[in-house]
């Protein structure tokens, strides 16, 4: 049983009524629900003084024998913050208890007598089944304020959705919980709840139901609560399942043991297949930015100007970043050890004032390349490797970002950067940490990370524009390709920066060295 549980809970009502007992819930909210979310992986506040918990809404939705609800809990802070977590609640007696997982227990629960325990529905096989069956189905709720809508996607096709499937809950290290129906089907619900439609939703359905771009986990489904004169929050989607072998992090990873355990024999070696993936990944990036380039799409995905607004908001962002990483990095420069980063740090503080003038040109420069909808969060540990070919995942976007910022339009070069970034981590954690570099002379490792790096960015960068074609309204010209590169590059390895200084500084050196590596890019465009 969950170790959190010290408090029970009573009513004298049943449980399809107990939304009118207004004390039961006064009991869950102040002495059930804090201790409970504490030992919750999803819950993202427990570092911070919370002030309350409080049901705001509690939705219905029919099960088989009874009824499930959706709790959609407000967190208050000492801060004044407030957060809003979904929780699913239903209701078992206790013969059933040994069924479910300790942490899906809530609290023991007597309702009219009957003992039993109230529990995170994610862990009910009839709340899943009924999610099940009103996607499959598309058939909504109406609630007393609104409706819960489900919507079903191209992923279903061919589904018969009238033969039972199986269900559970998987246990997940993550900020949001997960389902899988009859190991065809993946259901996410989203813990933390945004009053707009979700980024990834969006994304997944558009590129489902409106393109033929295959290299995702197909749209099944969605859960959405509409409510009146409200935005609309999306709860959960439902995806088919990837049978992937592991993700792109992973596997670059094995195939750079081989690299360093010939560079440690003083040779230069790449298998040829390593430059056919980095040409695949590059060539099934460019398709998706393809498919998210749809001229007379609605809105939401129609493409756009380097508009004056976007402009201000990308250079605003930048500068903010360049400053605070500065004088972090002043701070922090006299415990820098390390010859070789201290280097490092030294040019990238010496290259302030020129850095600075080369993001203010995104004000003023003639741009005539357009913006989309992008992942937003692009690199290798968003792509999963599925025998020869790729998945790409998790479009929910900048996990630092609002909502609203993570469905801004950018160029689809700022996904090229966070993965060229990823490339650059991956040939540098790996060259500077394997035990077998480790003594050898830094500037020869530096040399070589350097070498394989460029020929990553050369293979990657020549596959992904010679797929889009020449000229493709999304990238007006070289010029303005390489300008665009340069500026995207830059805000991810400054923003990179902060985190390593923070949790990692060892790892500082690694986007110290993207940073000046797009310094010495400016310095050849003022020649």
């Amino acid at each position: 049983m969950n170790q959190t549980i010290q408090v029970s809970l009573h009513s004298d009502y049943p449980w399809e009524r107990i939304k009118q007992d207004k004390a039961f819930f006064d009991t869950l909210e102040t002495a059930v629900l804090p201790p409970y979310f504490n030992n919750c992986r999803w819950f993202a506040g427990k570092a911070r003084t919370q002030r309350h918990f409080r049901l705001q809404t509690v939705l219905e939705i029919p099960t088989k024998e009874t009824n499930a609800l959706l709790g959609m809990v407000e967190v208050l802070y000492d801060d004044q913050a407030t957060e809003t977590y979904l929780l699913p609640l239903s209701f078992i007696e206790a013969t059933q208890a040994q069924e479910i997982t300790p942490i899906g227990i809530i609290a023991l629960a007597y309702l009219q007598g009957k003992r039993g325990f109230l529990i995170d529905a994610l862990y009910d096989t009839s709340f899943q089944q009924a999610l099940f069956y009103h996607i499959a189905h598309a058939e909504g709720i109406a609630q007393t304020n609104g409706k819960l809508d489900f919507a079903r996607g191209k992923g279903l096709a061919g589904e018969d959705i009238n033969t039972p499937i199986t269900s559970k809950a998987l246990t997940l290290a993550s900020s949001n919980s997960a389902m899988i129906f009859g190991e065809k089907y993946f259901m996410k619900l989203y813990r933390k709840l945004f009053h707009e439609a979700n980024p990834e939703v969006e994304m997944i359905e558009f590129l489902t139901e409106y393109s033929e771009f295959a290299f995702i986990p197909a749209f099944a489904g969605s859960l959405t609560w509409r409510p009146e004169g409200m935005p609309e929050i999306t709860l959960g989607m439902m995806q088919r399942v990837v049978d992937n072998q592991s993700d792109s992090w992973e596997k670059i990873g094995k195939e750079l043991n081989d690299f360093v355990a010939a560079f440690t024999q003083k040779t230069f070696a790449i298998e040829e297949q390593v430059f056919d993936q980095v040409e695949l990944l590059a060539q099934r990036t460019a398709e998706m930015h393809l498919a998210l380039y749809a001229p007379e799409a609605r809105p939401l995905f129609a493409s756009e100007v380097f508009t004056p607004a976007y402009r201000s908001f990308l250079h605003k962002r930048l500068s903010h970043l360049l400053d605070s990483r500065y004088h972090l990095l002043i701070d922090k420069y006299t415990s820098i050890t390390d010859p070789v980063t201290r280097k490092l740090a030294w040019d990238f503080m010496e290259a302030k004032e020129l850095i600075d003038e080369f993001a203010g040109q995104i004000l003023t420069k003639e741009l005539q390349s357009l913006r989309v909808r992008i992942h937003g969060d692009y690199h290798l540990g968003q792509v999963l490797a599925t025998g020869n070919d790729y998945i790409i995942i998790d479009f929910e976007g900048e996990p630092e970002s609002s909502i609203t910022d993570r469905k801004i339009k950018h160029s689809p070069l700022k996904d090229v950067a966070g993965m060229i970034r990823s490339y650059h981590y991956a040939i540098s954690a790996k060259m500077f940490n394997d035990p077998s570099t480790i003594g050898l002379e830094a500037s020869r490792v530096q040399t070589a990370a350097d070498r394989w790096y460029k020929l990553m960015l050369q293979t990657f960068m020549e596959k992904y524009l010679d797929t889009f074609g020449h000229p493709h309204p999304l990238f007006k010209n070289n010029n303005e390709i390489n300008f665009l590169l340069l500026i995207y590059l830059l805000e991810k390895a400054v923003y990179e920066l902060g985190y390593e200084i923070s949790y990692r500084p060892d790892w500082v050196k690694i986007p110290l060295k993207g940073i000046v590596n797009v310094i010495r890019e400016i310095e050849k465009l003022k020649m």
